[in-house]
């Protein structure tokens, strides 16, 4: 057993100051542009895929590092730059940890690399499970899956809203649908499939103009006698019939098809939040010191002072919260507590008050789009909304401290 430590090692130290070069030097000097335009920065995404950022070996070697850090780093490194930017870069993971959370190792083979393409021949992947009736309760999923026994196909139908990457067709897409197979078994009853690029029947519906994360692909996905060959159920026919008798015979199973992907990702959005606050922390510092009002720096009033203090510990206190949770879900340690969807919650909720302060601190000049800040807290919000809402994690959290189904 290893002393504790909270030093990087080499290989994460040279992988942080990489990305955040790339943040630094693409990222943040196209962000205004990109969050006005609304629109997905292709030149961005074909810049990762160049550097190899963008790419299924450097993802999987972040995936993969024993110790958990490796991606909680690289997402608050790339959101330091801009969170909507990093979405466009970081959502085909979505898709990527559906896969990996319910797939074989033949499945995965064989599709997460199908996910990112290569140079010069961009896809993408999206991960579909929220639909207009059933965010947070994921157990009313009204989108079917049915299986022909003829064909050996599965024909999906149904509506998917709120879709990172969703309905996309500008380079092909893979679409991770989680869909029942048996409605009255409500959660349990859900099935994973992977639906191949450009398949016949899947449509974009509405494309969402949003608050933030504006650089960011979000749209309904519409799947309309969208046939998929029995392959593509994640995880096999076989290991399904066997968690769906179970579960007739009133049997629990610790997976379910989205809520697996759910938990394992909420360390890295919790990164991500991180990132959006430290961005708004170190801006705001920065004014503070060169600022000038009645004569002196405005930092060295207490008002000031004491808000970037607290900024500064609450951005430190949800890194640790992060950090101990991607540890943990890296060495296979069971969340006891609701670990994951505490290093989420909290860091959300971090995110949303740094980046408040922050424009307090700059004043009217915080409010306006002459400084980022103002960008940064229209960002910030969603991070208390998406991968499951903050009262969504407090309810996770006190289930698992208590042991009572807190309704």
């Amino acid at each position: 057993m290893p002393e504790f430590s909270l030093d990087l090692n080499e290989d994460q130290l040279q992988i942080k100051e990489w990305v955040h070069g790339f943040a630094k030097d693409v990222i943040r000097p196209v962000a205004a542009e990109w969050d006005e335009r609304e629109e997905t920065p292709w030149p961005v995404i074909e810049e990762a895929a160049k550097i190899g950022l963008y790419s299924w070996e450097t993802i999987a070697n972040f995936f993969f590092d024993p110790t958990g850090l490796t991606f909680p780093i690289v997402s608050e490194e790339m959101c330091w730059g801009d969170a909507g930017i990093t979405l466009a870069i970081l959502g085909t993971t979505l898709g990527v940890s559906g896969i990996v959370g319910s797939g074989t190792q033949e499945q995965i083979a064989e599709w997460v690399p199908e996910c990112f393409g290569t140079v010069g021949d961009l896809h993408m992947a999206a991960f579909a499970v929220s639909e207009p009736d059933a965010g947070s309760d994921v157990s009313n999923l009204r989108t079917r899956a049915v299986y022909d026994e003829a064909t050996d196909e599965w024909v999906i139908n149904g509506t998917k809203t709120w879709i990172t990457n969703g309905g996309i067709d500008k380079v092909p897409t893979v679409h991770v649908v989680v869909a029942a197979v048996e409605p009255e078994l409500k959660a349990r009853g859900h099935a994973s499939f992977v639906v191949p690029p450009r398949t016949k029947g899947v449509s974009m519906g509405q494309k969402f103009k949003k608050m933030g994360i504006r650089a960011s692909h979000t749209a309904e996905v519409i799947f309309d006698d969208v046939r998929v060959p029995g392959r593509c159920l994640l995880g096999g026919k076989e290991k399904l019939d066997g968690r769906l008798a179970r579960a007739r015979e009133g049997k629990g199973s610790k997976v379910q098809a989205a809520m697996s992907t759910f938990e394992a990702s909420r360390p890295l959005v919790g990164a991500q939040a991180l990132g959006v606050a430290r961005a708004a922390y170190e801006y705001s510092l920065d004014y503070a010191k060169e600022r000038k009002a009645f004569g002196r720096a405005i930092i060295e009033n207490q008002a000031i002072a004491f808000k970037l203090a607290d900024m500064r510990m609450q951005i430190d206190a949800a890194r640790l919260l992060v950090w101990r949770a991607a540890w943990m879900a890296s060495n296979g340690k069971e969340f006891t507590a609701g670990e994951g969807s505490m290093s989420k919650l909290y860091a959300g909720e971090v995110a949303v008050r740094v980046t408040d302060e922050a424009i307090q601190i700059l004043g009217g000049a915080g409010y306006v789009k002459d400084h980022p800040v103002e960008q940064w807290h229209r960002d910030s919000k969603i991070y208390t909304i998406f991968e499951g809402t903050s009262e969504i994690q407090r309810l996770v959290i006190a289930r698992a401290i208590s042991g009572v189904r807190v309704p």
